[in-house]
């Protein structure tokens, strides 16, 4: 989602602790994808779903982006007989993901002399979003092509999709697939691996939203398969997105309660619940849109003292492979570790909190105890490295959106080494705040790197002198 891949826009733990027990998350996942299709579902250009839909490819007015952002489009301006007819929301609702993060930002200081997070935890959790989106650049989302195998060969019914009972029926599905599968991510550990990512952020931030897994999409397109049963593929493709974009505005701390509201809907109180560490907090607050899900099915907590964010054992590291990847190198080590073919199956479909003799979500009382003396990890840089990552960070970001817009244009060399780049850049970055000792000498091989794509053409220099240089 970025967001479950807002991933179109732009907790588990340390190896040396017991196996992580489930953090919270929100939503989502902020995902990459809505690929044109045509009517049958397979790949159409671009140019084919201007011509059935030229509204499709026009940017939403500024009333929309907001409502959207909040689920409150109405089903007679967002339904859609085929695919290619959806517009892309999430990557749309980019201007409005950096416009509400401006205000929080802007309110934060006003309302508590501060900013809303910090910035080494800000760039990681921007990090860990471009690197879920990549895969999107080389094939399409399997959230949309398991759904249309489905639809094609085993649907039961075909509902009309310019029903509002279709429309509300379907925000209801992936609402209710939504807490199933974000409750299967915290309950079973090797699902556990890939959403640990996004808890593991100390702070609690619009930025948050961002913090993405690459790995999750590949276990939550199952818990809305059901759906392709008897809704179409055009509707699903709506509300999926709908679904992500509204989980963004929650992660924030600068909103309270909201009354009345907090009763029926997924909130910021109801989802820093989630994402706490506290032992109040754990496995608690699943919901995506409704929060009458949790109330349903047992698993609601209302907020209660001061929230502690992240993973119950932080992991301590900015740099993003650490981030996506460190729950999975343990599993791997624990199941190895662990005798007998039971226990083994154990480790990778029990709670993240399971050991043998345990219940299958562990024990609450090994969670560690928050006592509000917690401090974050935070990176130790001087101003001045502070300035140069931030600057590296916003050109990589510029090669990404340009990399992204032009896909269909560039080769497939080009596009790898693209990818290769922004993920050398980030990896350089995560070294450069942790202070690894070999940060200098990537960060030196980096910039090599950046000059020889330059100079074959593969990446466009932004300033013309370089353009000039690099031709000598």
């Amino acid at each position: 989602m970025w967001p479950k891949n807002p991933s179109d826009a732009l907790s588990a733990g340390d190896s040396s602790f017991p196996p992580e027990h489930h953090q919270h998350s929100s939503s989502s996942l902020y995902s990459l994808w809505l690929q044109p299709l045509n009517h049958k579902y397979s790949p159409a250009g671009n140019q084919a779903r201007a011509d059935m839909n030229p509204e499709a490819q026009q940017d939403v007015s500024v009333s929309q982006g907001i409502r959207m952002m909040f689920y409150m489009m109405k089903p007679n301006e967002t339904s859609f007989q085929t695919l290619e007819e959806v517009p892309d929301y999430v990557k749309q609702a980019t201007p409005f993901f950096i416009s509400l993060m401006l205000l929080e930002l802007v309110v934060s200081w006003i309302l508590k002399g501060k900013a809303p997070g910090r910035l080494d935890d800000a760039l990681t959790s921007m990090s860990a979003g471009i690197l879920s989106r990549l895969p999107s650049l080389f094939s399409r989302s399997i959230e949309l092509t398991t759904y249309i195998y489905i639809w094609e060969n085993y649907r039961l019914i075909n509902l009309p999709w310019d029903s509002p009972w279709t429309w509300y029926l379907t925000f209801l599905g992936v609402d209710f697939g939504y807490y199933w599968f974000h409750r299967m991510a915290h309950e079973v550990n090797i699902m556990w691996a890939g959403h640990q990512t996004h808890h593991s952020s100390e702070d609690y931030n619009l930025s948050t939203a961002l913090r993405q897994s690459v790995f999750q999409i590949y276990t939550s397109w199952i818990f809305y398969s059901p759906l392709a049963l008897f809704i179409p593929p055009s509707v699903y493709a709506v509300h999926l997105q709908f679904n992500l974009l509204y989980q963004f505005w929650i992660h924030t701390e600068i909103i309270n309660n909201l009354g009345p509201l907090e009763l029926i809907l997924n909130t910021p109180s109801h989802h820093r619940v989630h994402h706490g560490r506290n032992r109040y907090c754990i496995d608690k607050n699943y919901a995506g849109v409704l929060i009458i899900w949790d109330r349903i099915f047992g698993t609601f907590e209302a907020e209660n003292e001061k929230v502690a964010y992240g993973l119950t054992h932080p992991i301590n590291t900015f740099e993003p492979f650490m981030v996506q990847c460190h729950h999975l190198v343990y599993i791997w080590t624990t199941f190895w570790a662990t005798p007998g073919f039971f226990n083994k199956f154990s480790v990778l479909f029990k709670g993240p909190g399971w050991s043998p003799g345990k219940p299958r979500l562990g024990l609450s009382e090994e969670i560690p105890e928050v006592t509000g003396k917690e401090v974050p990890f935070s990176s130790s840089v001087s101003h001045l490295l502070r300035i140069y990552v931030v600057v590296q960070f916003a050109l990589m970001l510029a090669f990404y959106e340009e990399t992204f817009a032009d896909k269909a244009a560039l080769s497939q060399v080009t596009l790898l080494l693209r990818v290769c780049f922004i993920i050398l850049t980030l990896t350089s970055i995560g070294f450069l705040l942790d202070q690894r000792p070999k940060a200098a000498v990537l960060e030196t091989f980096r910039c090599l790197v950046f000059l020889m794509l330059c100079r074959f053409g593969h990446l466009k220099p932004f300033t013309p002198s370089l353009s000039f240089a690099l031709e000598l």
